[in-house]
């Protein structure tokens, strides 16, 4: 994966795909502080409440969880560690 296949999103698979990647990128963005990332990432979940409800957010939290499972299994294949012990790094105090 190269750097250029992040320059720009083309179009999304589906309104809870496009609203993950606006969360994430909200708390990834170098354009503020990592605070304002996660207020903004709140700001967008609580818009999918809002505009979608329970069913909206669930879809949502799915596609983030999806994402979030592709990403990891394939950084645990380059460093050749197991998907599972790679998940208690990220997750486990």
């Amino acid at each position: 994966m190269g750097i250029g296949e992040f320059d720009q999103v083309a179009e999304f698979r589906s309104p809870a795909q496009r609203r993950a990647y606006e969360a994430v990128s909200a708390v990834v963005s170098d354009d503020h502080c990592y605070e304002r990332g996660i207020q903004a990432a709140r700001a967008i979940v609580d818009s999918v409440l809002a505009e979608t409800g329970p069913a909206g957010l669930a879809e949502m939290a799915v596609e983030l969880s999806s994402r979030l499972a592709e990403a990891v299994e394939r950084i645990a294949a380059e460093r050749g560690v197991a998907a599972t012990d790679l998940m208690d790094v990220l997750f486990v105090d």
